[in-house]
């Protein structure tokens, strides 16, 4: 999604901007990381990979560009501490990749090998923990409780929402109001979080804080929600990462929630022989032709739509301005990427 800043030219200063904070964000990350030890070197060269597309990171201080009171979004000097609450949000958010391909069983993230499929589940947990473990090291450097406090609680949201996933495998009745319990705290939580962390170190205004977490919200629901779809209809040499894998570890998301409650009776016996089917590798083309044709994935992205609309009017606070725009397109972004 950042990669929308490099192609549009009206957000030239900002990319630029961006771009600079990036790569100090990045050189903390390296110092962070750093160990006396090769073996845990290597291992966190390797997972630097999974940064991808950086969104935690970007949002964290593009929210804080836009926030500034009396800015109008223009580039402020740099900010050390917006720079580490960057650096900590993409660390944790390495984390949460390294422990799902750990309970998913991936073998690609990235277009290349998972940390499990390489040196197996015992060092991926390991490494999942030393990132945690380094987040929170490096968020105490800034010697602010509440804001530990704050990412402390998010965490804990990260969690419960996996172990609510996990206690809901293979229940293909589970409804919308759990699935949405499960992603607003597996993955929107972190996102929120980001948002509002930047508003508040800009010195942002309580209800413009409030409304920027309410947009990294919505925004990170929608996020989930079209992961869901590629994981299901998407193609692994374009999203980078192995598919179907929700479905094998009886994981139900939202396009299969609409599946069962809009499909005919014979499109859901289909489907549950499908699934009862021992050969996985089977699955791909059988659930992507029962969804397509059953209206599914129209319903599951209007829904995305929909928040993403909620999200673009949760920027009304803001003062018009270069970063509030880019903030409304990269909202927009969520529902048309193919990775």
């Amino acid at each position: 999604m950042p990669g929308l800043i490099e192609h549009t030219e009206r957000y030239l200063p900002i990319r630029l901007f961006l771009s600079g904070e990036l790569e100090a964000v990045n050189e903390i990350l390296r110092r962070q990381l750093a160990s006396d030890l090769p073996a845990v070197n290597e291992l966190c060269r390797h997972v630097a990979r999974y940064q991808g597309k950086m969104l935690r990171p970007t949002l964290t201080l593009l929210c804080g560009l836009a926030a500034r009171p009396g800015s109008a979004g223009q580039v402020p000097e740099a900010n050390h501490s917006l720079r580490v609450l960057a650096a900590v949000s993409e660390i944790i958010h390495m984390a949460t990749l390294v422990h799902d391909d750990v309970l998913d069983e991936s073998r690609l993230r990235r277009n290349a090998p998972t940390v499990n499929h390489l040196r197996g589940n015992e060092m991926a947990v390991l490494l999942g923990d030393y990132l945690i473990s380094n987040a929170f090291h490096l968020c105490s450097t800034l010697d602010r409780p509440e804001i530990n406090r704050r990412i402390g609680e998010t965490t804990n949201e990260l969690c419960s929402g996996e172990l609510l996933q996990i206690h809901h495998r293979d229940d293909w009745s589970i409804d919308e109001p759990t699935y949405f319990a499960i992603i607003e705290r597996k993955t929107a939580s972190l996102i929120s979080l980001c948002c509002r962390l930047g508003a508040e170190e800009a010195g942002a205004d309580p209800a413009v804080a409030d409304a920027l977490a309410a947009y990294g919200s919505r925004m990170g629901v929608a996020f989930q929600i079209q992961d869901d779809l590629l994981d299901l209809i998407g193609e692994e040499r374009v999203v980078g990462k192995s598919l179907g894998r929700d479905l094998e570890k009886g994981k139900l998301t939202l396009p299969m929630i609409h599946f069962f409650s809009c499909a005919g009776p014979t499109q859901r016996m289909e489907m549950l022989a499908t699934l009862a089917d021992t050969d996985a590798e089977a699955w791909p083309s059988r659930v992507r032709s029962l969804l397509l044709s059953s209206g599914a994935v129209t319903s599951a992205h209007d829904v995305a739509a929909g928040l993403v609309g909620e999200a673009r009017r949760e920027l009304s606070p803001l003062t018009e301005s270069p970063a509030r725009h880019l903030l409304d397109d990269l909202a927009c972004a969520v529902i048309t990427r193919a990775s």
